[in-house]
């Protein structure tokens, strides 16, 4: 069965009760309007503090776009891409999409105007919606991507290059679309990078889509009394992977816009919240609040919240046992996980093993797991590895490009690039990256595309980006700078010249050395981190912490 399928039945079971309910606190606080006055208002993108959704209309607005682009010439598997942040339209439209058998392309709205651009290309995406956020980047490209031959804008003050996504979908019908679709039909291309800058697109079936949905709620227990709070990014497979949990059980979820411990602590009391999806640098705040005072748990009925998990990064096990002394009733897990496995799920560490913290777990529901060598053959137990996984999320293909294709699947095995042990019950441990990513934040920071940028300024002879450790983000990106012969600089003028990057890329260290360099050319990162201390991963602070006997 499709995905749409889960959407349908809810809409016809549950049609008028409240599944999904965008909350923005930063427009509350700006006008110090209280917590429970503000108005309940449906269907007004703009402006209000909170909007709710029923299952009926989400259905019926996913209707209603997808009669739209099957109106405006789109055919099955034709590619769709959004550029939106999170909000309540962001879900019906990814839905339209997959209902007018389009393939759905969400794209990382923390991409520049090139990337956007390059995105459109891999991905052949023929339409585009996209949000206020991003008029002036789609502007900066507009006459760059004339493959684009629908362009609709969601939200106020259009621009004059698109059209209006409201008024256009209002005046289709609601009705569902005659479009049939089958598990293997193409549904999704998401975008991940490895180390040599631009990303890959990642092409998935509808058979991944229901796959996550199963797995989400194997591994977390979603019934119909359950609400999620969904913070991060829905451009990214993990946040709306973890969604699919509430999807297929019928049950709700908050979209929250921002992540201030009080807002996140205000929305779980307020929306009853039953399970909360974090990022490392989020429960660390949360913490760091309570233990400065900011916030008083007393503040807030948190009676509710059942389930605490964390993803995207490695967990230092002194995070989790810090949580255990405020939130003791907390059930917590970890998910390991890939875009090209669908998102998080294909290893998990499961609410009962709470014991193994600092692991990253065991196979997830439906899913087989190896450790090999390089040749691809298992490892004994206890030797690192590069970690393999097998599964029905594992995606089909990076979209165009075959040769990158065969060297990560064989045989319904997905090779990570993820370097890892197995101790002996069975619990897999990563140790290193064989890919040179930075994970900050749950952000991912490719280097190359850092350093590529480094170097064209007019100061700068050679530069390489590392990962330090950070007890908040988990990593931190560090540029050693080779200066050019007789050439001065500074720290802050490189701090300058690096506002051009996105916020998340710039480094937050920088250092002036040599840029070390093998004889085939290859920068030496290995030294670096040894001369400057840098762990290749987080998960090397986490074994650290489990050898030096601090346990849960």
């Amino acid at each position: 069965m499709p995905i749409t399928d889960f959407l349908i039945r809810n809409a016809q079971l549950y049609g008028n009760e409240i599944c999904l309910t965008e909350i923005n606190l930063d427009l509350q606080d700006r006008h110090h309007v209280i917590w429970r006055e503000y108005e309940l208002i449906e269907n007004n993108p703009n402006g209000e503090y909170r909007r709710d959704m029923t299952w009926r209309v989400f259905n019926e607005k996913a209707n209603r776009l997808a009669n739209l682009l099957i109106k405006r010439g789109i055919k099955k598997g034709d590619k769709v891409a959004i550029l939106l942040m999170n909000c309540l339209e962001w879900l019906p439209i990814y839905f339209g999409i997959l209902k007018a058998g389009a393939v759905v392309v969400p794209m990382n709205f923390r991409y520049s105007a090139e990337e956007i651009k390059y995105c459109l290309e891999q991905s052949e995406a023929t339409a585009l919606i996209f949000g206020p956020e991003f008029i002036g980047r789609i502007e900066n490209i507009f006459d760059q991507i004339p493959q684009i031959k629908t362009l609709f804008f969601a939200g106020e003050n259009r621009p004059s290059f698109a059209e209006n996504y409201d008024r256009l979908t209002a005046n289709c019908s609601s009705e569902e679309p005659n479009v049939e679709l089958s598990d293997d039909d193409d549904a999704a291309i998401y975008f991940s990078s490895g180390t040599t800058g631009f990303p890959k697109a990642i092409l998935h079936a509808h058979r991944s889509l229901v796959a996550s949905c199963y797995t989400e709620q194997k591994h977390h227990g979603q019934t119909r009394e359950d609400n999620f709070l969904c913070i991060p990014p829905l451009y990214h497979t993990g946040a709306k992977m973890h969604w699919f949990g509430s999807l297929i059980s019928g049950s709700k979820a908050v979209l929250l816009r921002g992540i201030k411990p009080d807002w996140i602590l205000r929305t779980v009391s307020e929306e009853k919240i039953t399970i909360v999806w974090l990022l490392v640098p989020w429960a660390q705040d949360i913490l760091d609040a309570i233990e400065r005072g900011d916030v008083k748990l007393e503040d807030y009925d948190l009676s509710r919240w059942r389930l605490m998990h964390i993803g995207a990064q490695p967990v230092p096990p002194s995070l989790i046992k810090r949580w255990k002394q405020y939130f003791p009733n907390h059930q917590y897990d970890t998910n390991y996980g890939l875009s090209e496995s669908i998102g998080p799920g294909c290893v998990h560490l499961g609410v009962e093993n709470i014991h193994k913290v600092g692991a990253i777990g065991i196979p997830g529901y439906g899913w087989e797991v190896k450790i090999v060598d390089e040749n691809r053959r298992e490892v004994p137990q206890g030797e690192i590895g590069e970690l393999a996984v097998k599964g029905p999320g594992i995606m089909k293909c990076y979209y165009r490009d075959p040769d990158a294709t065969a060297a990560v699947l064989q045989d319904g095995w997905l090779f990570t690039g993820d370097m890892a042990r197995m101790d002996e019950d069975g619990f897999i441990y990563l140790v290193d990256r064989k890919k040179d990513v930075i994970i900050s934040g749950g952000e991912n920071i490719y280097p190359v595309q850092v350093e590529d940028f480094l170097r064209s300024h007019p100061a700068i002879k050679d530069a390489a980006v590392i990962g330090l450790p950070d007890k908040r983000l988990g990593e931190i990106a560090a540029a050693i700078i080779e200066l050019k012969p007789g050439v001065q600089s500074s720290e802050e003028e490189i701090n300058t010249f690096c506002l051009a990057l996105p916020r998340y890329k710039r480094p937050r260290k920088v250092i002036f050395d040599q840029v070390p360099r093998n004889p085939t050319g290859k920068i030496e990162k290995p030294r670096l981190r040894e001369k400057y201390g840098a762990t290749k991963i987080v998960a090397r602070q986490v074994e650290l912490e489990l050898h030096n006997g601090k346990k849960i």
